[in-house]
């Protein structure tokens, strides 16, 4: 059989056409359009803090006023003085009221003895003074003293005082 121009017509368009493919240069997969720029998600709203109550002074003295803040300062107290702890409260809303257990113990430095001890069940509402006191009648003994205050058991505050 003799080849025929037909033949050979589909011969060279197979053959240019493998050559077609396999010189055709890579087609780059066309670029991705740039991802929508989102914001953020916003961070949830902080859970509402429960107001907390605080020690924010003491102040020791032999007398106090009607508001019952000590009425002058000292840290040196005669042996049948009665001595005063005025402990200034407030709390971290000022229109919230917070229940809590505020103490105080006085103790006999020298001795490590506890002279007194007491604690207060209160509902704290803004700012406030507590007081709390000792007194001997027939006199403390001469020496160092110190009256821990505390705020549902954990000591916040620390005065150290004398008896002379």
């Amino acid at each position: 059989m003799k080849p025929n121009r037909l033949h050979m017509a589909m011969l060279a368009a197979m053959i240019g056409s493998a050559a077609l493919v396999g010189c055709k240069k890579k087609e780059e997969p066309a670029p991705m359009p740039p991802a929508a720029e989102t914001a953020p998600a916003p961070m949830p709203a902080p859970a509402p803090m429960a107001a907390t109550a605080s020690v924010n002074s003491v102040d020791l003295g032999n007398a106090v006023g009607a508001d019952m803040r000590v009425t002058a300062p000292m840290s040196t107290f005669a042996p049948k003085d009665t001595i005063y702890a005025a402990v200034s409260t407030g709390t971290s809303d000022p229109a919230a009221s917070v229940t809590g257990k505020l103490g105080a113990k006085w103790t006999h430095v020298d001795s490590s003895q506890t002279v007194h001890e007491e604690s207060r069940d209160l509902a704290f509402a803004g700012d406030g003074v507590t007081d709390f006191q000792i007194s001997k009648p027939d006199g403390w003994p001469t020496g160092k003293y110190k009256v821990e205050i505390m705020l549902d058991g954990a000591v916040v505050q620390t005065r150290e005082f004398e008896v002379r």
